[in-house]
Parts: structure tokens; sequence; C-alpha cells
């Protein structure tokens, strides 16, 4: 079994790269970082509350008030600020609930074979033909308005992606040699996961994972929008669902801090997890390592 263990140790893990990150995705870490402490701290960033009104409605940013106020005269940055909470919570929720039950159905599909590849593979063709966003429309309006609810209906889409992604890497791995060594020498299957097929997997569903937090949060906001999220979360795209339910939105100026700043946050964090997502691929992608080696 050293033998086998000297093998894998030769692979080129990603951490080999001195920098995994390039320029765009340092941006993206340093701006998903500050989204992250405004987020977190909220409660002692904030002056007024996310939900009692603290001043005019709809007056225009001002030093009280840094994003202005909405309709009831409720603080616009404490409502950004505690509503990335939601949006992020959502994201991560989303993207380890889906990330860890596509890694496993990956693992299994691809190391096992036989008829539960074929059964698990067909469940995956299917899910992906299905147009995911009517159904969790349907889905959350059946379920009801809860945020455990819009990370349970997002998951129970997103998976697939992750598994497919870990299923193609176990049946590439399944083919080295010094699998087949190990396998020889008595390795089980346990013993083969954890030292050969998850340090080469991990990278990879964690790049994954990362595109399916972005992916989230826009369905997060689009479900909001539609009136399906909780409308006592206060997330940013309940926050954009209030402003454009408002009547005359269009004929004034006050989309210009009650849209505009929501938006710009979900943007902000999308665009970063995208960047940083992008850079990772790079280090995780074995082709990658294999050019730079």
């Amino acid at each position: 079994m050293n033998g086998v263990s000297l093998a894998a140790s030769r692979i080129v893990r990603p951490g080999h790269h001195s920098d995994l990150l390039g320029d765009g995705g340092r941006i993206g870490m340093g701006l998903l970082t500050l989204v992250l402490l405004l987020a977190l701290g909220a409660p002692w960033i904030c002056r007024h509350s996310p939900r009692v009104p603290s001043g005019p409605a709809l007056i225009a940013p001002c030093r009280s008030h840094l994003m202005g106020t909405d309709e009831l005269g409720v603080d616009l940055m404490a409502q950004v600020c505690f509503g990335g909470r939601i949006s992020l919570l959502v994201g991560v929720g989303t993207a380890l609930l889906a990330g860890l039950g596509g890694g496993l159905v990956g693992i299994l599909a691809g190391y096992r074979g036989g008829w539960p590849d074929r059964v698990l593979m067909r469940l995956i063709d299917i899910l992906l033909v299905l147009p995911d966003l009517p159904v969790m429309i349907v889905l959350a309006a059946f379920l009801g308005p809860r945020v455990e609810t819009i990370i349970f209906v997002l998951a129970a889409f997103s998976w697939v992606f992750t598994a497919r992604i870990v299923r193609s890497r176990v049946l590439s791995l399944k083919q080295r040699r010094y699998v087949h060594a190990a396998e020889t020498y008595g390795a089980g299957a346990f013993y083969l996961m954890r030292h050969h097929f998850l340090p080469e997997i991990f990278p990879l569903a964690a790049v994954s994972m990362i595109r399916l937090a972005g992916r989230a949060i826009v369905a997060e906001a689009g479900l909001s929008f539609l009136g399906l999220g909780d409308p006592t979360s206060r997330s940013w795209g309940m926050i954009i669902h209030h402003v454009l339910s408002f009547k005359g939105i269009y004929y004034t100026d006050f989309w210009k801090w009650w849209l505009v700043f929501p938006w710009l946050a979900l943007m902000i964090v999308v665009t970063s997890l995208a960047l940083v997502g992008r850079d990772l691929e790079k280090a995780a992608d074995p082709r990658w390592r294999a050019t730079d080696a």
C-alpha cells in the first residue's frame, strides 16, 4: 500500500498554485468580504431598524439615512444590510445542500456503475429537461413562502449540476493505474474515497457550489420578485418586489435610491461569486494544472 500512496502523492493538487486567485478573483473576494461584514455587522452598523419607520417617507439619501427611506419611512440601508443575511443564507444553504447531495450522488453513480448509475443519470436527465422556473414557482406556492422552502426548492433543482461533474471525474479516476493497484492490494471503497477520490473531487465540487450560490441568490430574488418569497424576510428580491409594486414608481425619482441600492447589492454579490468561481475553476481544472506543471 506504500507504493500506491507514493504514486498517488505525485498528483499535483490545487494547492500547488501559489496564487489561486487572479486580479478579478481578488476583487470579487474583497467585495464578498465587504458584503458579508455589512450583513453580519448590521445590528452595529445600521443606526435604524429595518422594520420600524425612522423618518419621513421616500426621502432621498442624506446624512441621517444614507440610502434614503421607503414609502413607510423605513431606512433603506438597514433593509439592504439585514436583507443581505437572507440572500446570503439562501445562497450558502442551497449551495451546501445541493453540493453535498449532488456530490454524494455523483460519487455513487460513478463508482458503483451498473443500474444505480443508469437510474441516477436518467433522473438527472429528467431534471435537466424540466423547466426549473415554472416548477419552482409551483412548488414555492404550494409549500408556502418561507426561507426554508426556498432553499429546499432551489436545492432540488441544483444538485444535478454537481452530480454530473463529480460523476465524470470519478469515472476518470477509476481508470488511473494507482487506483487499480490499490484495489489489487485490497483497498476498499472507503480507502479509495478518502485517499484518492475526495482530494481530486473536492476542488471541483467547491467551484460548483460557488456557482450554485450565485444561481440560488438570483433565483431567490426572482421568486421574491414574483411575490413567492417570505414577505417578512426583507431580502433583496423582496425589496425590489415592494419597489416595483409601488404605484407611480416609474414617474418619480424614488427609484434612484429605492430600487438601485438593493439591485446594486444583488449584482455585486453575483458578479463577485462569478469572478471567484472562474479563478478557482482554473486552479481546480486538471487540464489547467497539467499545462501549468
